[in-house]
């Protein structure tokens, strides 16, 4: 990501979602994703423009949530 190191000390995600029922069955409704990233100092604003394009480019993101709410946020660490 833009040169940022993305190994799993680096970078890492907190997922949880909702279920409701939806006509009597069990639907997942609303995905809260939570990014962790630990950064050089010089790369916060590089990292923060990635992370405000990066469902626009994920085909992850771009399938689920056609029916399901996608939320984010991210916690940025500079080393």
């Amino acid at each position: 990501m833009r040169g940022i190191p993305s190994h799993p000390d680096k970078l890492w995600t907190e997922v949880e979602g909702d279920i409701e029922n939806v006509d009597g069955r069990p639907v997942i409704t609303t995905i809260r994703v939570k990014y962790h990233l630990k950064i050089p100092k010089d790369k916060r604003e590089a990292a923060e423009r990635a992370l405000q394009h990066h469902v626009e480019k994920c085909p992850a993101a771009l399938s689920v949530q056609r029916g399901i709410a996608i939320e984010w946020s991210s916690e940025i660490e500079e080393e």
